[in-house]
């Protein structure tokens, strides 16, 4: 929209430039051919008689060139006039578009529900939002640093510029109608309290929040997070399942996601699957014939997991299964159940 505004306007300004250039062309010709006045002396009163600045006649006018004079006059104010004008409702303009930009995007924010909001995009706010990009999650980004707005603007995510600890900029990137929240800041004591301000507004949103201490962790939970992220403590498990479990754990990281369509495990609710009235199994299901996909997980209604369940497990209402499959098993596992 940006974009397509400004060049409306320099179009715009090009044609009123040509105008001016053209009427200034038509007065200095025509009192050289009316007048016979020399070249300077037409384009001097050109341009006295196109700004009605009230300067006196270069030499007495007769009646063909007043004439002449009259209608240069009417449209030189008319055309000058519209000049200015577009000039300066370019210049408003211009000094608007960035006001017009997060109006328009704010609009699309408003719109959203159940979205995920993400606080913060260092390096783990970023990581956190490919992922989001990858199943097709709508998000927000909230981001105190303006410069890291160019970035969000390349990589087309929506944002909300402001710090997160205010209740204001929270609401404005819709926390009150938001399933999720990531808080992805790099400082402990702002994750903890954008997560009681967050828990405050939303009783009901899954919490998930970065730590860099071990001794916040209790805190960041006392406070209202679902769950809170060691990433260093992550970082290093990993780096000794690899010495460990190395082929283990690379065959984990072959699950994660390398590209945008490249998804190869899945968490669903069994309501997405089939009608929970009459309770079914997986052997029913019968997912690996229907799509390929393999059902290694299942959490029923209590949160609690079962890994590799028998294919007599009945799925009872509100419980989840996980399936694990190829990127064109998960595409078809999608299609057959019409999950967007």
């Amino acid at each position: 929209m940006t974009n397509h505004l400004i060049r409306f306007f320099r179009t715009k300004i090009y044609l009123a430039l040509f105008l001016v250039g053209f009427v200034m062309c038509v007065g200095v010709f025509g009192y050289r051919m009316i007048a016979h006045y020399s070249w300077v002396d037409a384009l001097y009163m050109t341009v006295i008689t196109m700004t009605t600045v009230g300067f006196g006649e270069v030499a007495p006018l007769d009646p063909y060139s007043k004439i002449f004079t009259v209608f240069l006059i009417i449209g030189s104010v008319v055309i000058v006039g519209y000049a200015l004008s577009i000039i300066t409702e370019y210049i408003l303009s211009k000094n608007n578009l960035e006001e017009l930009k997060y109006k328009k995007m704010q609009k699309q924010i408003d719109k959203l529900k159940n979205h995920v909001v993400v606080c913060g995009y260092g390096r783990n706010g970023k990581q956190a939002v490919t992922k989001l990009q990858a199943y097709k999650k709508s998000f927000v980004v909230i981001e105190r640093n303006k410069d890291v707005e160019p970035r969000l603007q390349m990589d087309g995510v929506p944002y909300v510029i402001g710090n997160a600890n205010e209740d204001e900029v929270l609401l404005q990137a819709g926390i009150d109608r938001a399933s999720n929240f990531i808080s992805a800041l790099p400082n402990d004591a702002d994750n903890l309290f954008v997560v009681l301000s967050t828990r405050q507004i939303n009783k009901s949103i899954n919490i998930i929040s970065r730590a860099s201490n071990e001794s916040s962790y209790d805190k960041l939970k006392f406070a209202g997070a679902n769950n809170v992220i060691l990433p260093d403590k992550i970082g290093g498990d990993h780096m000794a399942s690899l010495v460990v479990v190395p082929g283990l754990m690379e065959f984990v990281d072959n699950l994660s996601i390398v590209g945008k369509s490249n998804i190869n495990i899945e968490e669903l609710a069994v309501e997405k699957l089939y009608d929970t009235d009459s309770v079914k199994t997986i052997k029913d299901l019968d997912l690996r014939y229907r799509t390929g996909c393999t059902v290694i997980g299942y959490k029923d209604m209590n949160g609690e997991y079962t890994v590799n369940p028998e294919a007599e497990l009945k799925l009872q209402p509100n419980s989840r299964i996980i399936v694990l499959g190829r990127p064109e098993q998960i595409e078809a596992l999608n299609k057959e159940f019409n999950i967007h």
